[in-house]
């Protein structure tokens, strides 16, 4: 028997879930698609929490001693939140709100690191008011605030890297000098405060494994220069930008490799350091699918390619853009999204050139151009895969024009992740919790996702 209970006014608003019966994710996609109305064109996410559970699996196979500590600012969906949550992942916070959501989700400031380097008083305050201990710092003035507001917070030192192969470089605003850390160090001893141990970040989009083990290197030394200096040197945090799609598909293992050898080297396991990461793009970005809108089209006057021949070009307007949850292809050339049709009968039909604009009145809303699309009419879906980081996190307001809806997808039939506090709702549960989150493995049609008490309930028993 299906058991339901009121929605929050927040689920209203954002939430909405789909008990999809086991269809394949793409089925899904195109069920949510039929179902909604046809004055309804907003556009809607589909998350495939599967998706997020197999990008665990492959972390800790790959790095079995490095424990993530999923970065809240590419993707802080409550129903991400939760289940990393529920798979005893940690939470990298950089200001006091992602703090305070954590924390309103069930997170534990045990598991939480406050990783920005330059951080307001007030938010120093909250941290040590709610019991947020490890945080980072690369500057004298950070450590004064510190010992200020919170002198008794563990501090993590961020170091620069040779960041010059990444996409994304950090350590332009990010990380101290190697030529700086004695001092640093000198002073955080003269402030009474305790340095446990150092972090970097190599960039996102980092193209050199190599990058990881000079940082590791590096990494080595300072706690070594720490250590003389008197401080209990325990934790090693290796940052983020691991991705796992496109060009980097097959490099995660490989940089894996690297990043294993290093540690085993500078940091093996009877040193009794603990080592994290701040992964956020690696386990969300293929989790999400994008459903947009054609809202509007215009052709443009017949072009002539080399051999003579005339075609057209087309001009589409959908209902999300840069404004929306697609702001990072303005920082990023070479992350335009892949853009596929659901209504493309069999791949033959013929496509034209076609250029892809956002929905606002701003002409630096461009998706892309010259991308090759079958003729889309108004009305109709496009469907942009891979857009679960630094998306959701990143809409703005700009023509309030409205952001994209959830929809909840799984698998069937899989070993599915069954996880729950105590729970109230479901009696069909055959399993007695042992006190706390559990997580749970069983070969059955049965999904089972309660957060009694924390805004999402989704159950398909």
């Amino acid at each position: 028997m299906e058991r339901k209970r009121q929605l929050t006014i927040e689920e209203r608003q954002t939430i909405i879930t789909l008990k999809n019966g086991g269809l394949s994710y793409r089925e899904t996609v195109k069920k949510v698609m039929v179902s909604v109305s046809p004055d309804n064109e907003e556009p809607f996410y589909v998350l495939n929490l599967d998706s997020l559970l197999k990008r665990h699996l492959r972390w800790i196979t790959n790095l079995p001693r490095v424990k993530p500590f999923y970065a809240m600012k590419c993707n802080n969906t409550p129903a991400v939140v939760r289940m990393l949550m529920a798979l005893g992942i940690g939470f990298d916070c950089a200001s006091k709100a992602e703090i305070q959501h954590a924390l309103s989700l069930g997170a534990t400031p045990d598991k939480m690191v406050y990783a920005h380097t330059t951080k307001p008083l007030s938010h120093i305050r909250y941290a040590c008011t709610h019991g947020v201990d490890v945080m980072t710092f690369d500057s004298e003035d950070e450590l004064l605030k510190i010992s200020l507001c919170h002198s008794q917070a563990k501090l993590i030192l961020r170091i620069a890297t040779d960041d010059s192969k990444s996409l994304v470089r950090l350590s332009t605003k990010f990380g101290a000098r190697m030529a700086s850390v004695g001092k640093l160090l000198e002073q955080a001893g003269e402030l009474g405060l305790e340095v446990i141990g150092v972090s970097f970040h190599v960039g996102s989009g980092c193209t050199s494994s190599l990058a990881y083990k000079k940082a590791i290197a590096d990494a080595r030394l300072v706690f070594d220069m720490a250590s003389l200096l008197g401080f209990q040197m325990k934790l090693l945090d290796i940052g983020g930008g691991f991705s796992a799609i496109g060009d980097f598909q097959d490099k995660f293992e490989e940089f894996s490799g690297v990043i294993n050898e290093a540690l085993d080297k500078f940091f093996p396991p009877d040193s009794g350091v603990e080592i994290i990461a701040e992964p956020g793009r690696y386990y969300v970005e293929s989790a999400f699918t994008l459903a947009v809108n054609v809202m509007a089209k215009r052709v443009v006057a017949n072009e002539v390619d080399e051999q003579n021949s005339t075609y057209k070009m087309i001009m589409y307007y959908i209902t999300d853009g840069v404004y929306g949850s697609m702001s990072c292809i303005t920082f990023l050339v070479d992350d335009i999204p892949y853009l596929s049709s659901p209504q493309a009968v069999d791949g033959s039909e013929p496509r034209y050139p076609s250029v892809i604009w956002g929905p606002t009145c701003d002409s630096i809303d461009k998706i892309t151009e010259n991308y090759w699309l079958p003729e889309l009419h108004v009305g109709e879906w496009l469907l942009i895969d891979n857009m679960g980081a630094y998306s959701v996190s990143q809409v703005s307001d700009f023509n309030s024009f409205e952001r994209a809806r959830f929809y909840f997808s799984r698998s069937s039939p899989s070993p599915f992740l069954h996880f729950r506090f105590p729970c109230s709702l479901c009696s069909g549960c055959q399993f007695e919790p042992a006190g706390g989150l559990q997580l749970f493995w069983q070969e059955t049609e049965i999904l089972c996702v309660e957060m009694t008490g924390l805004s999402l309930s989704l159950c398909t028993y």
